[in-house]
C-alpha cells in the first residue's frame, strides 16, 4: 500500500497532462482575442473588396 502511494505521488504524468490543457486555454484565449481584436479590420477590407468590385466596369471578356 505504501509503495502504491509512492509510485503515486512520484508519477507526473497528471502534472503534464495538467500543463498541457492549461497551454490549450491559453492558447484559446489568446486567438479569441486575437479574431475579435481583427474582427473590424476584417469586415472594413471585405467591404472595400466588395465595394470596388461592384464598381469596377465590366471587361466585356469571356464571361460576357
Amino acid at each position: 500500500m505504501l509503495q502504491r502511494m509512492k509510485t503515486l505521488l512520484l508519477d507526473e504524468e497528471g502534472a503534464t497532462m495538467v500543463e498541457y490543457a492549461l497551454l490549450v486555454g491559453l492558447i484559446a484565449v489568446a486567438l479569441i482575442g486575437a479574431i475579435t481584436g481583427l474582427k473590424g479590420g476584417i469586415s472594413t477590407l471585405f467591404g472595400n473588396a466588395q465595394t470596388s468590385l461592384e464598381n469596377a466596369p465590366s471587361s466585356g471578356g469571356a464571361g460576357s
